[in-house]
């Protein structure tokens, strides 16, 4: 990995946070893209201003956006740029802090690189692998729980059988939610449907450069740049708690991934 690649991706997500920022709570245009499913104009500027950055970075990756139709042709790149111009749209256009511009630098299926810039939070997320994870560049480390019951969880709603965890403020964003996790505000966060590469790529690595585990939802490994950019599930935790969330949610998982 390049000398100051991080710092370089750094400054293109601070800058298109910051765009999005400028008319977060001002006027744009919206519309839902399939019910409950919400996109903006602000969506669409930020994935070009995304593009011509990162690609200006390394022009050899392929690409994988929310706002971009794809193409097969990224199965072929060694690297690949994995990314949400705006995680947490619903968030963004309701006028509440629960968004992120999300970018990992995805290369031989691993995320190398991770950033989320959440300007309504005053928040800026970076990884790079092996080099540990920041908030506000300032180290964050998850948490040491070593008990599933009594674990912080960013909900709105918590199923019956999950009556004994404790729910946490909830943002929008997915990548948020699992950034939570590396930073020590929750302990475990999971999804029980598939969902697409580009709202976890960034974040999974911040959780997991924290000291988080991180798997899909039968918790097994996550490999990105994958055929349909999918993964069934996320499972971020503590460590110590990992196996026992992966055995209470095998029965609910084993029946979603047959839906």
């Amino acid at each position: 990995m390049p000398d100051g690649l991080l710092e370089a991706v750094s400054a293109v997500a601070a800058e298109v946070g910051a765009m999005a920022h400028a008319s977060w709570r001002g006027d744009f245009k919206y519309w839902d893209k399939t019910p409950g499913s919400p996109v903006c104009d602000i969506d669409l500027a930020a994935d070009a201003l995304l593009r011509e950055r990162l690609m200006a970075l390394d022009p050899e990756a392929g690409w994988l956006s929310e706002e971009t139709v794809d193409s097969a042709d990224r199965l072929n790149c060694v690297r690949v740029w994995v990314v949400d111009p705006i995680d947490g749209t619903r968030d963004y256009v309701r006028g509440r802090e629960g968004w992120a511009v999300s970018i990992a630098l995805v290369e031989g299926g691993r995320p190398m690189i991770g950033v989320l810039d959440a300007p309504a939070r005053g928040e800026h997320w970076r990884a790079q692998a092996g080099r540990g994870a920041t908030r506000n560049g300032e180290p964050i480390r998850a948490s040491q729980r070593i008990a599933l019951p009594g674990a912080r969880v960013p909900a709105d709603v918590l199923p019956r059988p999950d009556g004994d965890l404790v729910m946490v403020g909830k943002p929008n964003s997915i990548a948020l939610r699992i950034a939570m996790v590396g930073a020590d505000e929750a302990d475990l966060l999971a999804t029980l449907r598939w969902g697409h590469e580009w709202d976890i790529a960034a974040a999974a690595l911040i959780a997991q450069e924290a000291g988080a585990t991180v798997t899909d939802a039968l918790g097994r490994p996550l490999r990105y740049n994958s055929t349909k950019g999918e993964q069934f599930g996320v499972l971020a935790t503590a460590p110590a708690i990992h196996a026992e969330a992966v055995d209470r949610l095998s029965d609910r998982a084993a029946r979603a991934i047959i839906r």
